[in-house]
């Protein structure tokens, strides 16, 4: 299956501004990549990249005054298979677990674990360690949080999440998350593309999306707690403790965001075949 991703996102700088972006795909899915992956910027200005402390490829601009501009559209392989489901995969004991992994058990900026602790035992403690808890806690906040572009916000926790019961994928996924960690099952944010696909269309502008991955037998495992069943075609393009780590812009200095179109679709056929003409 091939997959035609991007984004056109621009921004109003009042002043020159440091930004930092996280807008490229995971580095283990540059082989998939059928054509060039450029970020480009209107107007032209310097950029370099590095990679973070959790293995994101993020990328340095200093931006000028005014309207700046930032494009990049691609193809990608994928497999077209839906994320695996794997009811056997076991937790392991926190003692087992590799140091690096150690981090996603831990509170961070919007996973506020100590005021989910108690709940999270008491609704999950009696469900089989592994896959069936991880299901249970997807379920859950699957089932907690009423989603709405509107009820989007910035500084929300995942107990606030809790509270609210209103949100975005952001806090459907930051809810998981961390009632993962009170259950001592490793847990990540993850952004990304998630088109419509093998699914009704979604008359909603395109966004990108949030879910999560847990550590389960050696491997870390997808799930969705705002969709709550396999999906086709996810693109990463960040993984991190919560969304602080993998926020798409970081600016130092006051913009204003003016666009943010996304765009991610399966590539047909008869698309393809035009190409090739």
């Amino acid at each position: 299956m091939e997959i035609r991703a991007g984004y056109d996102i621009a921004f109003q700088c009042f002043q020159e501004t440091p930004m930092v972006l996280m807008l490229s795909v995971e580095p283990e899915r540059i082989g998939d990549l059928l054509s060039e992956h450029r970020i480009q910027f209107s107007p032209n200005v310097a950029s370099n990249d590095y990679v973070d402390m959790f293995g994101n490829t993020c990328t340095r601009i200093v931006a000028p005054p005014g309207l700046v501009e930032i494009r990049n559209e691609f193809l990608i392989q994928d497999s077209g298979l839906p994320d695996e489901v794997a009811p056997d995969a076991r937790q392991l004991d926190v003692g087992a677990l590799p140091d690096d992994v150690l981090i996603y058990l831990l509170a961070s900026r919007y996973c506020d674990t100590e005021k989910l602790s108690n709940l999270a035992w008491s609704l999950f403690g009696g469900i089989a360690p592994g896959w069936q808890r991880v299901q249970a806690i997807c379920d859950y906040a699957h089932d907690r949080i009423s989603f709405g572009y509107r009820h989007a916000r910035s500084d929300r926790t995942a107990s606030e999440g809790h509270e609210e019961r209103i949100g975005v994928c952001r806090d459907f996924a930051h809810l998981a998350v961390t009632l993962c960690r009170c259950m001592n099952i490793p847990a990540r944010y993850c952004t990304g593309y998630l088109g419509d696909i093998g699914v009704p269309a979604d008359p909603a502008p395109m966004d990108f999306s949030a879910w999560f991955e847990v550590y389960l037998d050696g491997r870390w495992f997808t799930f969705d707690a705002r969709h709550n069943h396999p999906r086709i075609g996810r693109i990463v393009m960040a993984r991190g403790r919560d969304a602080a780590d993998v926020a798409i812009s970081t600016n130092f200095g006051p913009v204003q965001l003016v666009k943010f179109s996304v765009l991610t679709e399966e590539v047909t056929s008869a698309a393809r075949a035009s190409r090739a003409a």
